[in-house]
């Protein structure tokens, strides 16, 4: 065979090969997945599993974390902060001097993924600030067998943090050629997909956080660009980062205290917008220049949940000490509140650690931390079915995720309802992880990655 015709068909079965790797991966790549809006459109995994059915693998992971498992190709990442030798030691001797348990007894109790929530009500006993490992960890996807792990940073945390966070909160994202994770104050760092440290900004300061609740917002990765808000009660900014140099390409002040919610990009024409929650107002920026484009106000305090988007519109909701979620065109300019440009809005059962879901034109939301669950028509505002208690979910920090036709819930207590993606509530079983359940899972491919207290579970056939 002469070489142009070998070269020739070389190229054409890797391609063949790139190509059948593209489908088959499913990846789901961030916080809220490849849409931004918490669903997979290729996913179908299971709807029913038990300790002996359907679980393809199940994995410890030490330490503490609620950010949520992300996908991409055969590998899934996790982050976790993890007391080193000496932190359990002092940990455990803090705890027995307050009569307490050691921490790694009392149960992990992280929040629900994407990055970071606060504010949660009684605080419960504090959590020992001692020495950590904060670390990526990466685990093969057939299997669960773990193919790396990397201590980013090793320290003690400046500040506390609400005892049902942790230190280790947001969210990972990837590009599928490099992993990014945030430690907020402890820093941001992207690896190669083989773990190897490619930069790492470590000085963007200390996040000195509202209540001392703790940290959590993900980064937001589109294009060329790594989005990082950094809303605390000192001066507070959103930064874009280039993702292959880790150097600023702009960072633009905000009027805002802390906030836990993370950016997402949409585009309006020509023209991508990041957009963000806040608690004095929602604002848009220009991806590029990060001057802001539009902003409204309305919102309630100490915003958590992340923004999604349906064709010209964005929503974004806020459920802590009132109710409040609109929908926004993109093409406003300026101060938008009480104009046209706000498309809808509602003051009822929106929700405050949990984001909401679009799906197939659904939009559905928890009330406040709680199992009730409200689906409107997402460019009218119109409800389909109000404000409904899930069966056996009382508490909710995790995201509602959308795969294969169903909504999957998850409850605090380690529950997770799946019912119809539908416009009536229709409920298709009923699990148990038999562990607290935090992070939002990651559907991808035939599978379902769930991030436990203790375990990475792989719910698969």
């Amino acid at each position: 065979m002469s070489r142009p015709i070998f070269t020739a068909c070389f190229l054409f079965v890797c391609s063949l090969v790139l190509s059948v790797q593209s489908i088959d991966a499913q990846d789901w790549n961030q916080w809220r997945g490849p849409t931004g809006n918490g669903g997979s459109e290729d996913s179908n995994p299971p709807t029913e599993w038990s300790d002996t059915e359907n679980v393809k693998w199940k994995v410890a992971i030490p330490g503490r974390g609620s950010g949520s498992p992300i996908v991409s190709g055969d590998k899934v990442f996790v982050v976790s902060a993890v007391p080193t030798a000496k932190g359990a030691a002092d940990a455990k001797a803090k705890a027995q001097t307050q009569g307490q348990q050691p921490q790694a007894n009392r149960g992990q109790r992280g929040r629900g993924g994407r990055g970071g929530r606060g504010g949660r009500g009684r605080r419960g006993p504090s959590i020992p600030l001692v020495e950590m490992d904060f670390k990526l960890f990466c685990f093969d996807r057939s299997n669960g067998e773990i193919l790396w792990e990397k201590t980013a940073v090793t320290g003690t945390p400046h500040q506390g943090t609400h005892s049902t966070n942790g230190f280790a909160s947001a969210s990972p994202c990837t590009d599928g050629e490099h992993v990014y994770a945030s430690f907020g104050s402890q820093g941001i760092y992207c690896y190669s997909m083989d773990g190897n440290l490619i930069w790492k900004r470590d000085d963007l300061g200390k996040m000195n956080t509202r209540n001392s609740f703790g940290e959590g917002s993900s980064p937001a990765l589109f294009g060329d660009k790594l989005i990082v808000p950094w809303d605390h009660e000192g001066p507070s900014s959103i930064y874009a980062i280039n993702k292959l140099t880790g150097e600023t390409i702009w960072q633009t002040d905000r009027d805002e205290p802390t906030n836990w919610g993370t950016p997402v990009v949409v585009e309006n024409g020509d023209q991508k917008q990041v957009v963000i929650t806040g608690q004095n107002k929602v604002r848009a920026y220009d991806l590029e220049s990060g001057s802001e484009l539009w902003s409204c106000g309305g919102q309630t305090e100490r915003p958590c949940a992340t923004a999604v988007s349906i064709d010209d519109l964005v929503i974004v909701g806020s459920g802590h000490r009132g109710s409040y979620m609109g929908a926004f065109k993109l093409d406003g300019k300026g101060d938008i509140e009480g104009s046209e440009k706000v498309a809808w809005s509602i003051n009822r059962d929106t929700p405050d650690i949990a984001s909401p879901l679009l799906s197939n034109g659904r939009l559905y939301f928890h009330k406040g931390k709680t199992g009730i669950l409200t689906c409107l028509d997402a460019k009218t505002g119109d409800s389909l079915f109000a404000a409904t208690r899930v069966p056996e979910i009382k508490s909710t920090y995790a995201s509602p995720v959308a795969a294969g036709g169903n909504i999957y819930l998850t409850g605090r207590s380690g529950t997770m309802v799946v019912i119809k993606d539908s416009d009536k509530f229709e409920i298709v079983s009923t699990n148990s992880m038999n562990e607290t359940v935090d992070a939002t899972p990651a559907p991808a491919g035939d599978n379902l990655f769930i991030r436990g207290e203790k375990h990475l579970f792989c719910i698969g056939k």
